[in-house]
């Protein structure tokens, strides 16, 4: 499935010798070599920096209870720090190439919906409140038993719909496909770029990268995907020189033939000192107090299932995109791999950026080669300079990156074909996995939904034995995942 040369994932030559640290993260014993988790490393890297900028934009836009805000400088140092050094542990304790930052959807929950009701610093305690608690469901071995209690067709339909999801964030976040508006007077929700025409010269970068990176797909070309990222930069950053496109908002007026949220030009600056002033502003108990105990627990156990499934989600596809999954279905140091996201959950709220969570875009260095978490240190790495050099990480548009995404997104739907589609049982929950994660822009959704229709099939069938008893109360907090909204207008 991966786009690495043939050979790679064979079996590593015994004569070949190996060094401690080789050893200590399986390069040779999981197919890969250096080169290749440096590459690895870097394509992530580039398709997921963005969240240095974005993340600061949606946290600093939105006032708490008091009517503060959060400085965006501060804001972005502490987001490339907590990714990096998240990322980094990932690599080392979970060994395995995903990657972490602030998780968007759970960021705006924060910020939209959570600060407001009380202060940024109760609000960031309830995230790490939230991290505590899923630490404690790993170490007591919970998280892991209800992923292995996931039948395996469902989790391959993970996969395939978090490939679909990534395809369609590619795509919106290049522009190429967008939401048509409402006063539009159509029952079409998207269309292609601008009145369905290509008429925008960030949108002709995006079509050309992504033509250039399928081009070298094809051709087996060893590190196609980041290749394909850089060419595009470098055609991004000329025609900016050339056409002085601009961004997507002027003047807080929309441009639509604008780049999406990064202008691809040189810096001035290079250097920068990174404010760090949000470290540690975070109170896990005045949120009790301020809002009752009902508003900060709603809020808690939302966080609580979009964490916990998400992530599971992630790991999956990201293991099978890289065939790492053993028969159930299970990447290698599950346990390990789940303990360093709950950390980063709550890091993320001691460091005021909301929490951090595994990054789907972490498949682009799976695509490149990436097996081990060396990768993870490269993208870690960068991460950490990324405080220092802001303005360098925001050199590379939507419209560069996407590209990735979406040749990613064709290499993890090729596993749709391991599904029994001839069952029912097991192909409606596959369908409805698969759909739901695009089509709501959610992969806690697609679990949610997949897992739901499962339970209900089987026992539909008179098959209750069948489903693994853990199966039945994960549905259940789905359902009341689901039926949230209704909850908190009867009980608040």
């Amino acid at each position: 499935m991966a786009i690495a040369p043939p050979d790679n994932g064979t079996p590593p030559d015994p004569a070949q010798p190996r060094t401690g640290f080789d050893r200590f993260f399986e390069i040779s014993a999981r197919g890969s070599t250096m080169s290749r988790e440096v590459r690895g490393g870097l394509a992530t890297f580039f398709t997921m920096a963005y969240i240095v900028v974005l993340n600061p934009l949606i946290l600093g836009g939105a006032v708490d209870g008091d009517g503060k805000k959060l400085s965006i400088p501060a804001l972005a140092a502490a987001t490339a720090l907590v990714a990096g050094l998240m990322t980094m542990l990932m690599g080392v304790v979970g060994r395995f190439p995903m990657a972490l930052a602030a998780g968007l959807g759970v960021n705006a929950l924060v910020a939209y919906e959570i600060a407001p009701e009380m202060t940024w610093a109760d609000a960031m305690g309830l995230v790490v409140i939230e991290g505590v608690i899923i630490a404690v469901l790993v170490l007591t071995g919970l998280r892991t038993a209800v992923f292995r209690s996931v039948p395996t067709q469902l989790k391959t339909a993970i996969g395939v719909g978090i490939g679909l999801f990534l395809t369609i964030i590619g795509l919106v976040d290049a522009g190429f496909v967008r939401r048509i508006p409402d006063v539009a007077n159509t029952t079409v929700p998207v269309g292609l770029g601008i009145n369905g025409k290509i008429v925008s010269w960030p949108m002709l970068v995006f079509v050309v990268g992504l033509l250039l990176t399928l081009v070298l797909v094809v051709r087996r070309v060893r590190g196609a995907i980041l290749i394909g990222i850089l060419a595009s930069t470098v055609l991004a950053i000329i025609v900016e020189a050339v056409a002085n496109v601009g961004p997507s908002f002027v003047d807080g007026k929309p441009n639509p033939t604008g780049w999406s949220l990064n202008v691809p030009e040189l810096p001035k600056q290079i250097v920068d000192v990174p404010d760090l002033s949000l470290l540690g502003n975070f109170n896990v108990l005045d949120s009790w107090s301020r809002a009752g105990w009902l508003v900060p627990l709603m809020f808690v156990f939302t966080l609580l299932i979009t964490d916990f499934f998400d992530t599971m989600g992630t790991m999956v596809a990201i293991g099978q995109e890289g065939n790492m999954l053993d028969e159930r279905g299970t990447p290698p140091r599950a346990k390990e791999i789940l303990l360093v996201d709950s950390i980063a959950a709550a890091a993320g709220g001691a460091a005021s950026v909301s929490s951090n969570t595994s990054y789907i875009e972490s498949a682009a260095g799976v695509g490149e080669g990436a097996r081990t978490g060396v990768a993870n240190l490269v993208t870690g790495a960068l991460f950490l300079l990324a405080m220092f050099l802001a303005p360098l990480s925001v050199v590379v548009p939507f419209e560069a990156a996407s590209t990735a995404l979406v040749v990613v997104g064709f290499l993890m739907m090729t596993a749709v074909r391991t599904i029994d589609w001839t069952d029912y049982e097991i192909a409606i929950p596959a369908f409805l996995t698969i759909t739901f994660m695009p089509f709501t822009y959610s992969i806690s959704n697609g679990i949610g939904a997949g897992i739901i229709s499962y339970v209900v099939l089987k026992l539909a069938k008179g098959k209750a034995r069948e489903i693994h008893p853990l199966l039945y109360g994960v549905a259940a907090l789905f359902v009341l995942y689901f039926l949230r909204g209704p909850i908190e207008s009867a009980v608040l």
